[in-house]
């Protein structure tokens, strides 16, 4: 496959300059660039997404016009999403084969379904229950799911987006090789885009970097560097470890025996307690679905506890209401951004003022002191690097990263002494996630108690200072960061007592 001179614009923005990417038979070739550099506008152009406004597209030699994903799935090229996109209420065997089921007579033939997933299965070391429903399995499951439907309806080429973002270091692990085996078989040939560079160094054949919609080249990957991957995306280095400072002994938040249900009604904390002092950035770590997204939401009054205490500073706060939370020294930065983190339709400036509502000078006999909080708002602005023209254009206008700086900027300017951090750099760039961690650091020094959940466990190894490792609901352990691996991490995730 070619991609020749594609450019394509949008009002303001030239998202693909001149681009140029190649992908030959049976390789893994790795896009990577910083939010915003072009990566997913040129794979949405290869799916028949967007149409290019310049360029032009070549399959095996031959000129193609892909106006739809109808278009591009015929020419055998096939999309993994990174959210999965499943339908929840029927069998897995029946969502692989939706849409080009095996027949006999006129009824679909199961039986010869299953026997031609089963063959892709072994061949690929994916192995998955047909017979369950999307909600029944895990994550990675999920993943395989996703990956053997586009092989069964003929995929060549499958684009990936941030495939391993939601595994536990086993699974990630399961679906790189994979990857290697399908690329090796010469039926699938896959552009990967991640932001993890090390799975990208492990894994690729070759890698092409963007960065403001130009490429600023492409490379076997056995002759590029971590540092200059990133030098090229970013035009800086960065490093790849922290120095830890010691904490105070003081406990900001505790939580005692805490249990609550999930949305089914079944248990989704059993008894977990540990706490957070402070100047300490204390980690979660697990797969997802063990019972990190009911903790975040009964801490933030979000979901109702069933038993068990959450306690801020010696005062038993399980039963606050979230309009209360907001009245205590408490932030917290959502892993839902536009769900939870920001009214995507307000401005910056008046999503700023939702962190001020009710105190002076921003806010008088209940209305909103305007001059004060656009003051406020272009300050924060400046000191987080948030990129916009100005603090009067609607929030959801923003990239990933800078959206994410706004909800930090917002949080932490009302001088909290604890925040939950949740997933505070899934979807961003090196250079974003980078930023993010300073910004936290530098709370930590300040005497914040910091609590970190989050799915990327080199995140949290790299920031925190103890880490609690949650599976089915409860804490399998918690340790010393300095003092643990990221094998033995891995394995508590799935279950194992160290």
């Amino acid at each position: 496959m070619e991609m020749k001179g594609i450019t394509k614009r949008f009002p303001g923005v030239v998202s693909n300059d001149q681009v140029n990417f190649t992908l030959r038979k049976g390789e893994i070739h790795s896009i990577l660039g910083e939010n915003g550099a072009g990566k997913s506008t040129l794979m949405k152009i290869l799916y028949g997404l967007y149409k290019p406004d310049e360029g032009e597209i070549k399959i095996w030699g031959k000129k193609v016009s892909i106006n739809s994903p109808k278009d591009a799935i015929k020419l055998g090229i096939g999309l993994v999403p990174q959210h999965i996109m499943l339908v929840p209420n029927i069998t897995i065997w029946e969502n692989i084969v939706l849409g080009v089921e095996p027949s006999k007579g006129p009824f679909v033939d199961g039986a010869e379904a299953k026997r031609r997933i089963k063959e892709l299965q072994e061949k690929f070391d994916m192995n998955v229950p047909l017979d369950l429903e999307p909600w029944q399995v895990s994550v990675g499951e999920k993943q395989q799911v996703e990956i053997l439907r586009t092989i069964y309806r003929g995929g060549k080429i499958l684009i990936m987006d941030e495939p391993t973002s939601m595994l536990s270091p086993s699974e990630k692990t399961a679906l790189l090789k994979s990857m290697e085996k399908m690329a090796k078989s010469g039926i699938s040939s896959i552009p990967f885009i991640t932001h993890k560079i090390p799975e990208v160094l492990a894994v690729s054949d070759r890698i092409t970097i963007l960065r403001k919609g130009q490429v600023t080249g492409s490379f076997e990957t056995k002759n590029i560097s971590r540092n200059e991957i990133i030098r090229r995306m970013i035009g800086k280095e960065i490093g790849s470890k922290v120095k830890r400072t010691s904490y105070d002994k003081e406990e900001i938040l505790k939580v005692e025996k805490l249990r609550a249900l999930n949305d089914k009604g079944l248990p989704a904390l059993k008894d977990v307690s540990f706490s957070v002092h402070k100047g300490e950035i204390f980690g979660i770590a697990g797969v997802a679905g063990n019972g990190q997204k009911e903790l975040v939401e009964v801490i933030m009054s979000l979901r109702r506890a069933t038993g068990g205490k959450v306690i801020y500073r010696n005062q038993d706060i399980t039963k606050v209401s979230p309009a209360g939370m907001r009245n205590l020294k408490i932030a917290y930065a959502p892993g839902e951004r536009f769900e939870r983190g920001v009214a995507p339709n307000l401005s910056i400036a008046e999503n700023i003022a939702l962190g001020f509502y009710g105190k002076t000078p921003y806010s008088k006999k209940g209305m909103m002191n305007y001059d004060e909080v656009n003051k406020l708002s272009q300050k924060l602005v400046e000191k987080y690097d948030i990129k916009t023209p100005n603090v009067k254009v609607c929030a959801r206008t923003l990239s990933g990263g800078n959206l994410q700086k706004l909800i930090l900027a917002r949080e932490l300017s009302t001088e909290p002494d604890f925040i939950l951090a949740e997933e505070p750099t899934a979807g961003l760039d090196i250079g974003c996630q980078d930023s993010v961690h300073n910004v936290l650091l530098e709370e930590k020094k300040k005497g914040m108690a910091i609590l970190l959940v989050s799915g990327d466990l080199d995140e949290t190894m790299k920031l925190s200072d103890r880490i609690a490792v949650m599976y089915e609901g409860e804490i399998v352990s918690i340790v010393p960061a300095k003092k643990v691996d990221k094998e033995k991490i891995g394995a508590m995730m799935v279950g194992k007592k160290i």
